[in-house]
């Protein structure tokens, strides 16, 4: 694939099929399916000349044309098509690969309740999922009399022998009429009896042979899989796996957010009271406008934002001028009285929290009904394979071989080797699940640091916008404030 990308081989190209000598893979979707416009931005996107590479509203030209002429299919009404497709797509990859990337989910998703006892149904159900096994998939196949290979073998072993018995015969001869010569006779005995003991043919060759052929088994069931839809499948119920591990965590979460926001209570009005004292209002000497810009267009903006490490990395600041931006720091916080007396804005911060988590439960709660739905959808596509692998060419012609150097091993009386082959299907590792997450507002902000290039614009006046703390957590807002006043989330 490396290689293709670097010789320009675009599997997909039209206009340069033959110079590419390549082929877009099985179930993919061609480009003559789509609108004219959109060939050709595909083929100038990927062709050989750089200048003729479309541009960002060439693409939303090209996308908008796409999105005018799709047709709705009349028998999924979740699929749409492109008209130039003159057909449904999805059906036909549905038909061919068993399942479909765009499910109707209105017939399954009704019969799951969407109360929490209803999730908890959908994820028992979920669990109990169960693939087809190996010895579902792989037909057995019987194969009568020893292959070509080990027949040749035992001839060349037969011939040897009687090689060998020819070469005794005439040593004795040779004996009778000839015994001055006795000591080429004897050698020559000894090499014949080499040749007639040297009977039994070696399984080395056979073992390689079946080992060989389980794994070209393994080639063909992976490849198998694949054609059939199984590998999307599994990446459904891995994500599955991994979103009902974060549902059945998140009230522990919550329970450790909710805490962990009590217990910075007094870092977080710290960090607000600092956040008052902006660094343009600082007038610290030898800090004039032009490091305050910098300072600025590094993230430290206010007094929260100080600290030594995050100074001294920026450029002119060495330890003379970031201890004095560290005492000037001290100073207000020095001045700083926290307020233990419960206020409406601990509440607010809670609420936030929680409404938070409630939504990311909302979530949760809806990927498992709906992946719940996509299994039971393709259930019986599922059911269908062993009868599919039955017929499947590639995987019987595999077995075959494996089975006829199965046979030639038996023949030998040599031992079998054990079969490697495995159905990769179980739901590949997740990491730890991670806790929903909590408004910015329950640890201190770290300092913020957004280099020019990175920051958004803002809506307003278009200007950079810089990273700011609030009463509610972290937001950005416009570099001109207060002549302007435009945020972001």
């Amino acid at each position: 694939m490396g290689e293709d990308i670097a010789q320009n081989r675009f599997a997909y190209s039209l206009q340069r099929r033959e110079q590419t000598q390549s082929k877009p893979p099985p179930g993919a979707l061609k480009l003559d399916q789509f609108p004219d416009i959109m060939s050709k931005t595909f083929e100038a996107a990927f062709g050989l000349t750089l200048g003729t590479r479309p541009s960002a509203l060439d693409w939303i030209h090209a996308l908008s044309k796409l999105e005018n002429s799709l047709s709705h299919c009349a028998k999924v009404k979740t699929h749409y098509y492109p008209s130039a497709a003159k057909g449904c797509v999805w059906c036909e990859l549905s038909a061919k690969s068993g399942l479909d990337m765009f499910p109707d989910l209105s017939a399954v998703t009704p019969n799951i309740p969407t109360d929490a006892q209803g999730t908890e149904q959908a994820i028992r159900e979920i669990l109990a999922f169960r693939f087809p096994a190996v010895g579902d998939l792989l037909p057995t196949v019987t194969v009568r009399g020893a292959s070509s290979l080990l027949r040749q073998a035992n001839s060349g072993k037969r011939g040897r022998a009687l090689l060998g018995l020819l070469m005794m015969g005439g040593a004795v001869a040779g004996f009778i009429y000839a015994a001055p010569a006795w000591f080429i006779w004897i050698g020559l005995a000894f090499w014949g009896w080499s040749f007639v003991g040297d009977r039994e043919v070696s399984p080395s060759p056979f073992v390689q042979a079946f080992k060989d052929a389980d794994e070209r088994v393994q080639r063909e069931l992976n490849g198998f899989v694949q054609r059939n839809g199984l590998t999307e499948v599994v990446k459904v119920r891995g994500d599955l796996d991994a979103t009902i591990a974060a549902y059945k965590g998140h009230d522990d979460a919550l329970a450790r957010e909710v805490m962990i926001l009590k217990s910075n209570r007094e870092s977080r009005q710290r960090q607000a009271y600092l956040d008052r004292f902006s660094v343009r209002r600082a007038n610290i000497s030898g800090i004039g406008p032009a490091k305050t810009a910098t300072l600025i267009s590094f993230g430290i903006e206010t007094a929260a934002d100080v600290n030594r490490s995050a100074v001294m990395q920026v450029p002119g600041f060495g330890e003379v001028m970031t201890g004095k931006l560290v005492a000037w720091r001290r100073r207000h916080e020095s001045r700083f009285k926290y307020d233990r007396t419960p206020n409406s804005q601990d509440v607010a911060d809670e609420r936030a929290l929680r409404g938070r988590f409630a939504a990311e439960k909302a979530k949760l709660e809806s990927t498992i009904r709906n992946g719940l739905g996509t299994l039971r959808n393709a259930r019986a596509k599922l059911d269908s394979l062993p009868a599919r692998a039955k017929n499947d060419r590639a995987l019987s012609d595999a077995l075959a071989t494996r089975a006829e150097a199965e046979r030639d091993l038996k023949e030998l009386g040599a031992s079998i080797p054990a079969s490697t082959v495995a159905l990769t299907v179980a739901p590949p590792p997740q990491p730890s699940p991670q806790s929903p997450r909590a408004p910015s507002l329950s640890t201190p902000p770290p300092p913020r640091r957004t280099s020019a290039a990175g920051t958004p614009r803002c809506p307003k006046c278009g200007s950079a916008m810089r990273r700011r703390s609030g009463r509610y957590g972290q937001f950005w807002g416009c570099s001109r404030y207060p002549k302007c006043r435009g945020t972001r989330n």
